[in-house]
């Protein structure tokens, strides 16, 4: 018996919503020296919820048994596979992936300023699984005569395997890098209108994240 998990095809889309509905006035360099840093959080933290990448994700679930008897005679084990004894299950399952960044908490701990420097620490991407959909007319599935059909508790089974299958590959697809790449490409013109020139901005994150660390950041909102 096995089920195994196959990727068909993954669609990118890269955010086009840039500075995130930031709405904020431009602010100019004053000839007055001025603290920019408290008008350049409440900016960043108007961005709230950034969606930065979404993944469109479709993934073959395949499943099949044997019908086997095993038993032992004299003394020798055996282990035979029945003639029309085999079942398969092949089921389409689809999910959508989206990475974002909150910046609802983002503080002055998360700038550092030293001169006409600044380098920003933003939040962590976090991932959701917006939608998953079964595509129940693209199933196929082969029971053999001696062999009762799948039941609805098995089908589950495997599309719920299906779905943490998805979430196991996510380091695979990339999608938290291009969610930071695009977070900081849309915070920096937030940074540029505080006055700094753009050389002088450094954005960087928290941390890297684990496989572990990974699915504990996935939240389902479909």
């Amino acid at each position: 018996m096995r089920t195994e998990f196959s990727i068909y095809y993954i669609i990118i889309m890269m955010s086009v919503a840039f500075l995130c509905g930031c709405d904020g006035e431009r602010h100019g360099k004053s000839e007055t020296t001025i603290d920019t840093i408290p008008m350049m959080i409440q900016q960043i933290q108007r961005c709230s919820k950034l969606y930065a990448a979404e993944y469109n994700v479709r993934k073959i679930i395949t499943h099949d048994d044997q019908l086997t008897i095993s038993g032992s005679v004299i003394h020798q084990d055996f282990n035979i596979d029945l003639p029309l004894g085999k079942r398969k299950v092949a089921i389409p399952i689809e999910a959508t992936l989206k990475a974002y960044v909150d910046f609802s908490g983002f503080t002055k701990n998360n700038v550092l300023k030293k001169g006409d420097k600044v380098e920003l620490v933003l939040p962590d991407p976090q991932v959701a699984m917006t939608s998953t959909r079964i595509r129940h007319d693209e199933v196929k599935r082969y029971v053999a005569l001696t062999r009762r059909n799948f039941s609805d508790e098995e089908l589950t089974l495997y599309e719920r395997q299906g779905r943490q299958a998805i979430i196991n590959d996510i380091p695979k697809m990339n999608i938290i890098e291009t969610a930071r790449e695009n977070a900081a490409r849309n915070i920096i013109p937030i940074v540029k209108q505080m006055g700094f020139d753009e050389k002088n901005i450094t954005i960087t994150f928290r941390k890297d994240f684990s496989i572990k660390e990974l699915v504990k950041e996935i939240k389902s909102e479909g």
